[in-house]
C-alpha cells in the first residue's frame, strides 16, 4: 500500500509524502517512517528527527475527524448492508482487540495506539474511543500519545537502535 502511495505522490518533497503516506489507513506511521528514513530514490532520504515529526504529524490530521464524525457516519453507512457487514467485523474485531481499553480508558487508548503491532494505530483508536464510549475530550490526547510512543518505537526499530518486526 505505502508503495501505491508513493507513486500517486512522485514530485512532491519527501516531506510531504512521509506527511501523506502517515494520514493512510493500515500504512499510518508504520509505512511513513521507514519510507522517509531510506535513502532515495527508494524512500525520502530524511533525516531522522524529520521522518519522525512529519509522519507523527500526518498521523494525527485524520483523529480530531474520525473522533467527530464516526458516529453519524457508522449510523448512515449502517443502512447500507455491505457497509453494514464491514462495519460489524471491524466493530467486533476492536471491541476483542480493546480489553486494555475497556479496562484502562485513556491510558489503555495510549497503550494500544502506541503499540506498533497491525491494526491497533490512530484509526483503529479513534474507533475503539467510539466503540467504548471515550470522550473527545479524553481521547484526542490519549491517540496522540499513543502516536507519539508507536513513532518513537518505529524510529527506533527503523534505525536498527531496537529489533522489531513491523
Amino acid at each position: 500500500m505505502t508503495e501505491q502511495v508513493v507513486s500517486l505522490l512522485r514530485g512532491l518533497p519527501a516531506e510531504a509524502v512521509a506527511f501523506l503516506i502517515a494520514t493512510v489507513p493500515i500504512a499510518e506511521l508504520r509505512g511513513a517512517i521507514p519510507w522517509a528514513l531510506t535513502p532515495p530514490p527508494l524512500g525520502g532520504g530524511l533525516s531522522w528527527q524529520e521522518a519522525y515529526i512529519w509522519s507523527v504529524m500526518g498521523n494525527l490530521l485524520p483523529v480530531p475527524f474520525l473522533l467527530w464524525l464516526l458516529e453519524p457516519l457508522s449510523e448512515r453507512f449502517r443502512r447500507w448492508r455491505p457497509m453494514d457487514r464491514f462495519l460489524g467485523w471491524l466493530f467486533a474485531r476492536t471491541r476483542r482487540r480493546g480489553k486494555l481499553i475497556e479496562r484502562y480508558g485513556p491510558l489503555g487508548l495510549v497503550f494500544f495506539v502506541g503499540t506498533p503491532l497491525p491494526m491497533t494505530g490512530a484509526w483503529t483508536g479513534a474507533v475503539a474511543a467510539f466503540l467504548f464510549g471515550v470522550s473527545f475530550k479524553r481521547a484526542l490526547p490519549a491517540i496522540a500519545l499513543g502516536v507519539m510512543l508507536a513513532g518513537v518505537v518505529v524510529t527506533l526499530a527503523s534505525l536498527r537502535v531496537i529489533g522489531l518486526v513491523l
